[in-house]
């Protein structure tokens, strides 16, 4: 939840995520998952889903006072490894409007947008990343 609230957002509004940002026991019985620790302490999380030749990067979070030290790079590298290696042919992001940057500089290219499952009304932008099955 500081992760997201990072982007400025209310309590009301991250509060309203809460739902739809939470790791439940089903997903992790249906999708990948990977944290990065800093001597036992969280600092990223990222969820993988596999659909059909598609995976979907479910959630990519790193905390606050660890942005721009790569752990978020990292952590999006795992999950293009993990998706190439499991056959998918294409990375698909619904990302938060200010984290589009840090996709695109990594080579996601604009995919349309989705409705958001936490805010009605809301629209987020889909990214895509291309990959090669190994």
């Amino acid at each position: 939840m500081r992760s997201k609230a990072v982007w400025g957002y209310d309590a009301a509004f991250v509060a309203a995520c809460r739902n739809e940002l939470t790791l439940t026991a089903a997903d992790l019985a249906t999708s990948f998952l990977q944290v990065a620790t800093d001597q036992d302490t969280l600092v990223g999380v990222a969820q993988v889903s596999l659909k059909g030749d598609s995976a979907h990067l479910m959630k990519l979070f790193v905390a606050p006072e660890r942005l721009r030290d790569g752990i978020g790079a990292r952590l999006l590298a795992w999950a293009i490894d993990l998706a190439s290696r499991r056959g998918a042919r294409a990375l698909v992001i619904e990302a938060d409007p200010d984290a589009v940057a840090f996709y695109r500089r990594r080579g996601a290219t604009p995919g349309g947008s989705v409705p958001s499952g936490s805010i009605p009304g809301r629209m987020l932008p889909r990214l895509m990343i291309a990959l090669a099955p190994q």
